[in-house]
């Protein structure tokens, strides 16, 4: 290629206009400079792409766990289980012996059942044959009777208030009494089950874990997320609700560690909302969105055990409703106790999120929790992982498996609702298939839908998931 110009014999002056001809030179020397950086670089610096008008391009979350150790182990049962007296007061009592009812109740072992609730409260304990009581003063039905549900709202309830160095000298005398007797010689005993950790409750908790902290094996609480009488089912996707319960764990564990350090605490009774849960939502498929956040920050967090009220009772906050049919969060329940396992998990994530600004809470809608696979389960090897997905989006997600995870075989299993319902429904289906009782006697088989090794996770909106992780071999999870 040749250029062909006139140059003049002299220079023009500094003000005059360079000649026509130096801007095709200057072009033909810049496209000659691009060309040869371009072939220098080779394939280190891709050429750019032109996008279609209007595209978006999704974010590609980069998910990997670490293997090597657990970062909290919670308790065998850590999902177990309350029936309400209430069943005896309205005549449900005989119903618990129902084969369906039984079949259920199996499904979610194992599990420590608690007795107890509001109606608690009222209870007369009746022993005739307590050897405590001939020595003259109350026996330990006197304390369970009085000492039960809540012991903050005494005042409202009885008229009388109890503070908390007093609550734990009578926790300590009922200890007393149980010793002497065979059958509750050694018996637990679980504490002081105060409700929200308000100004006032803290300070009842800690008056209580400065007498008795030590007499108790587990501390208690409640905990309820919404005012039954204002929900909404978008309450359920408002990542600032499913927020308030780590705020509470941390104030709980302040008290506990500041006297006896390391003590187990227990979450004895949660509930998504309060005045008996309201119709056609707190049973509903939306309600799982809170039940199962509750049970991933709560182990994330350290706390040994929570306990669902209720297993099987009135009003819409359990699950199995009173013809007994079991609902959302049941099934929920059942995948939770088929997969995961104790062993809590760290899991690391690239894309998720904004970098956190110092004093802003990152509130997030994606959320992702990792345990090893419970190891009752034979369709796993030890050493593979669980992972359980919160999709509070409206746009479906992608995750790919990063790090030990990386080109694995993945179980999934996804709870979508079945029907018109929508979020509202009271029926689930697992991986397109809904999900119903064989028989009384048979629960159906929880199918997984396998995916390729190395697939993309794809997370549809307003759902969320279980995905096992195959043969990872971690570390963690080789050993119980």
């Amino acid at each position: 290629m040749r250029v062909l110009c006139a140059f003049p014999e002299a220079m023009p002056s500094s003000n005059s206009r360079p000649p026509a001809c130096l801007a095709p030179v200057a072009l033909f020397l810049a496209l000659l400079l691009h060309l040869s950086l371009s072939s220098q670089a080779g394939d280190r610096r891709p050429l750019p792409v032109d996008r279609a008008p209007g595209l978006k391009e999704k974010t590609l979350i980069l998910l990997d766990v670490s293997t090597k150790n657990p970062v909290r182990t919670v308790n065998e049962n850590f999902l177990s289980l309350q029936l309400d007296p209430s069943i005896i007061h309205d005549g449900w009592l005989d119903f618990l012996s129902s084969k369906r009812l039984v079949t259920l109740a199996r499904g979610l072992s194992p599990a420590f059942l608690r007795f107890g609730g509001k109606r608690t409260d009222f209870l007369q304990f009746q022993n005739l044959r307590n050897p405590a009581k001939s020595r003259g003063g109350p026996g330990p039905d006197y304390y369970l009777k009085n000492y039960e549900d809540e012991p903050n709202n005494y005042r409202t309830m009885h008229g009388r208030a109890v503070n908390g160095s007093q609550l734990g000298k009578d926790y300590i005398q009922l200890k007393s009494l149980l010793q002497p007797i065979r059958i509750y010689s050694r018996a637990s005993l679980y504490g002081p089950n105060i409700g929200r950790p308000r100004k006032n409750v803290i300070t009842l908790l800690d008056g209580f874990m400065k007498v008795a902290g030590n007499t108790v094996d587990a501390v208690t609480w409640q905990h309820c997320y919404i005012d039954g009488r204002v929900v909404k089912v978008m309450d359920f996707l408002k990542t600032r609700l499913l927020d308030t319960l780590s705020d509470q764990i941390r104030k709980i564990q302040k008290v506990v560690n500041t006297y006896t350090p390391g003590k187990k605490i227990w979450l004895e009774g949660v509930v998504t909302t309060s005045a008996g849960g309201t119709n056609n939502l707190s049973d509903s498929y939306a309600a799982g969105f809170l039940w199962l956040n509750t049970l991933g920050m709560l182990a994330n967090q350290g706390i040994d055990v929570v306990i669902r009220h209720s297993f099987f009772d009135h009003g819409y906050n359990h699950l199995v409703d009173q013809n007994f049919n079991p609902l959302p969060d049941y099934w929920l329940s059942l995948l939770y106790k088929r997969l995961i396992g104790p062993k809590v998990l760290a899991v690391h994530v690239a894309g998720l999120q904004r970098k956190p600004r110092p004093g802003r809470v990152i509130r997030d809608k994606l959320r992702i929790y990792a345990h090893c696979t419970n190891h009752h389960n034979h369709n796993y090897v030890r050493g593979s992982i669980t992972l359980f997905i919160i999709n509070l989006h409206r746009s479906r997600k992608k995750i790919k498996l990063a790090g030990t995870l990386r080109d694995k075989l993945v179980h999934q299993y996804l709870l979508q609702p079945y029907g018109q319902e929508g979020l509202k429904s009271k029926s689930v289906q697992l991986n397109g298939q809904p999900l119903v009782m064989v028989d009384d006697g048979t629960l159906p088989e929880l199918k997984p839908r396998p995916l390729r090794a190395g697939r993309t996770l794809v997370i549809p909106p307003v759902t969320m998931g279980f995905y096992v992780v195959k043969n990872v071999n971690a570390l963690a999870c080789r050993y119980r």
